[in-house]
């Protein structure tokens, strides 16, 4: 019988909902986030190819080689 009344007043709670309201936002950012990164990730290649090479090169006349 305690059991019973413990799972109805789980069923009557609303903590769960927020939970799983929130973990579905989560993840919806999270899919979004990596659509965006998939999509623009190409695009960015050649940006940090170019930043690494300067650096190489700042590296390169810092250390007097």
């Amino acid at each position: 019988m305690q059991r019973f009344a413990r799972l109805q007043n789980f069923w009557r709670e609303q903590d769960g909902q927020d939970i799983i309201e929130y973990s579905l936002l989560i993840t919806f950012i999270a899919i979004a986030c990596a659509a965006i990164v998939g999509t623009t990730g190409s695009a960015t290649t050649p940006i940090w190819s170019q930043a690494n090479s300067q650096i190489s090169t700042a590296n390169t006349y810092a250390s007097g080689s």
